[in-house]
């Protein structure tokens, strides 16, 4: 009995399948684009539309894992940054994205996920009350990240640059920097969220801070290649992807809590950092006219410490991929 009821199951199924018009099965067929595989920093604030879209907007499995672009790239991991695993699509800021384009000139840069608001923390009380008393003190930096770019750019408006000071470099996580910051160790911290916001409550009072607002903002962005934009089923994974992060944006722009829980969870952040750090964050998830300007700065300082020619302003340009964004917005939010 219960196998000719399934058989009227199926029967009828497949009756009402039949009635539905050839736009009501494709809908129905594209539904599911397939399973995505990401990986980014997942210990950043940055990354909060991305884990969020995985969990709620993306119409198929997403994972999200530690790493960025060597996992996109195949080149070795970051260590103590990284998870192995081949990604479909990374996050990274566009320092990276540049650094690592020499090498693999397919990578592609198809959407701003977020701007990271940085600043530099000092302490007043080591003479620092302009940029550039920074000269001749210690500042915990990491000069080839994207906050090393921000900090060059501060120096250089102040007539300075990084042979005028001196860098330091602790070991060990981030928040070792503030721990240096504390113990009058180092006398300035240049790094992103939440680290910069915990060095300011480090410092109890005795801070002075030099804001970046119209200096730079990180471009935090999601990456693909052009080898995975070609294959169509991995472009229509993407392309559902980026939507899914646009859509993830907009919520968080309207309430943040599920974002700052997942971020909470995944970053090993305490719920402090994320209440105070937040705000020093802008989730767009769009695509700025100007990035193709921020490549060409960012790349002659890069070149420079690298030591190889600068790449032109044409050969920057193939790194900007704007396609899928526009067939993103091109599908209905949720879609």
């Amino acid at each position: 009995m219960r196998k000719v009821r399934r058989n009227l199951a199926m029967v009828a199924m497949l009756a009402a399948s039949a009635l539905l018009p050839a736009s009501a099965l494709n809908a129905q067929a594209e539904e599911k684009p397939g399973p995505i595989a990401v990986h980014g920093n997942i210990q950043t604030f940055e990354i909060a539309p991305v884990l969020l879209a995985a969990k709620e907007f993306y119409p198929d499995i997403a994972t999200v894992k530690m790493g960025g672009i060597p996992n996109l790239v195949g080149d070795p991991i970051i260590p103590g940054f990284g998870e192995e695993g081949v990604a479909d699509v990374a996050t990274h800021a566009e320092t990276q994205a540049l650094r690592y384009s020499v090498r693999h000139p397919d990578l592609r840069i198809i959407l701003q996920v977020t701007e990271g608001l940085y600043r530099i923390v000092a302490r007043k009380s080591a003479g620092i009350e302009t940029v550039a008393d920074l000269k001749s003190k210690r500042v915990a930096s990491i000069p080839q990240t994207s906050s090393g770019y921000f900090f060059h750019l501060m120096l250089a408006r102040a007539g300075l640059s990084y042979d005028d000071i001196e860098v330091v470099r602790t070991p060990g996580p981030l928040s070792e920097m503030t721990k240096a910051l504390a113990e009058r160790r180092v006398d300035a911290v240049v790094i992103w969220e939440p680290e910069s916001e915990n060095s300011v409550r480090a410092l109890d009072g005795d801070v002075i801070e030099f804001s970046g607002e119209g200096v730079y903002a990180e471009q935090f962005n999601l990456n693909s290649t052009a080898e995975n934009l070609a294959d169509p089923a991995k472009r229509k994974k993407i392309v559902r992807f980026v939507r899914a992060v646009m859509d993830a944006a907009a919520a968080i722009r309207q309430d943040p809590t599920a974002a700052q829980a997942l971020v909470l969870e995944r970053g090993g952040h305490s719920a402090e950092e994320v209440k105070t750090a937040w705000k020093h964050h802008a989730f767009n998830a769009n695509y700025p006219d100007d990035l193709l300007d921020i490549l060409v700065e960012e790349e002659k300082w890069l070149a420079e410490r690298d030591k190889r020619p600068a790449r032109s302003r044409e050969q920057l340009a193939t790194l900007i991929d704007r396609s899928v964004y526009e067939e993103a917005l091109a599908l209905r939010p949720g879609q």
